[in-house]
């Protein structure tokens, strides 16, 4: 029954006789564990919306540069010039708020738009 319960979702499982403070500690474990998942949801809605603000060519590019190709390369596959590339790219940044490359795939796996040969 244990086991049934955590795979349901159950914080934690206690058995009777329990202590007062083994159901304290289970109830603010639930709580903790409900605030984070909660910001957690809350941080990939804000993601989402910045998402859904970027044209479908800044979408492909975010798509292209988070697997790691140049600008020339994007360019190349998109068949436009490198300095439209670039420009695309700034744009995605500013409006994913991305400092980095890197923090802009941490982005994109959280929203679970990398591409599948990632």
């Amino acid at each position: 029954m244990a086991v049934q319960a955590l795979k349901a979702g159950a914080v934690d499982f206690l058995t009777k006789p329990f202590r007062d403070q083994q159901l304290l500690h289970a109830v603010q474990q639930a709580i903790e564990h409900d605030r984070v998942a909660r910001h957690q949801r809350a941080g990939v809605a804000e993601l989402r919306r910045r998402y859904e603000v970027l044209t479908q060519r800044e979408r492909e590019v975010m798509a292209l540069v988070v697997t790691g190709l140049l600008n020339k390369q994007i360019a190349a596959q998109l068949h436009t010039s490198e300095a439209t590339v670039k420009a695309h790219r700034a744009q995605l940044m500013r409006k994913m708020e991305a400092d980095s490359v890197a923090q802009l795939v941490r982005m994109a796996e959280r929203l679970s738009v990398l591409p599948p040969r990632y």
